[in-house]
């Protein structure tokens, strides 16, 4: 068991590694591109919290749902709205005597766009509940299915995470709030190898955690 995860987080971080090589090969854009790449830091709680929400919503619905969840119609259409239109919405709908609409509007933006495509990830990540343990009864179903959540979500979120993160990017530059996707991206619009080679190895730090948690080959 240790050898397989010592060569599973080998393959892992050779991959990271390859991605930091790439970047910091890259050449520099010949024009020169005038943006902000100060760190917004008092995004990376805003960012937490809105994730940890995001992910508690999910893992509750496909809890109480099951497999089944991923088969809802009513998710299937709230799934192909596109997020341009959530963040329009949250645009059109804002108060202005609120001013603007800052991160509070990006935040419940996010969580419409992102919340049936992870609950769908989810309950199809899920074992076959038919005929057993369906039949055995709700209470020990919903109890079986928390032991396959908690195995499944170190890996789903390790799987997610930077597309979290970076995909945010349009709904941020809709609702003019400068997120971590909007730092990502500025930062490869000027060439700023050290910034993105930081936030690579981020990525790779947070992949190490969360898939150190629960591995199962």
């Amino acid at each position: 068991m240790a050898a397989l995860k010592a060569r599973f987080f080998a393959q892992g971080w050779a991959v990271w590694l390859l991605a930091l090589i790439a970047i910091l090969a890259l050449p520099k854009p010949p024009w020169r591109t005038a943006v902000d790449t100060a760190f917004p830091w008092i995004m990376v709680p805003i960012t937490a919290l809105l994730l940890a929400i995001m992910i508690l919503g999910a893992a509750l619905w496909v809890w109480l749902w099951g497999p089944k969840a991923s088969r809802h119609r009513l998710l299937a259409l709230w799934e192909s709205l596109p997020d341009l239109l959530w963040g329009g919405l949250a645009l059109a709908l804002w108060p202005a005597a609120w001013g603007p609409p800052g991160w509070i509007a990006w935040a419940l933006a996010f969580l419409l766009a992102v919340w049936p495509v992870e609950i769908r990830w989810l309950a199809q990540a899920l074992p076959p509940e038919e005929p057993y343990p369906a039949l055995w009864g709700r209470t020990i179903t919903r109890r079986l299915r928390w032991l396959a959540l908690r195995t499944l979500a170190p890996r789903w979120i390790a799987a997610r995470l930077p597309l979290w993160i970076t995909s945010t990017v349009v709904l941020e530059r809709i609702l003019a709030v400068k997120g971590l996707g909007t730092d990502w991206i500025n930062r490869m619009a000027v060439g700023d190898k050290v910034g993105v080679a930081l936030w690579i190895l981020v990525y790779g730090l947070l992949w190490t955690a969360a898939r150190g948690r629960d591995f199962r080959p």
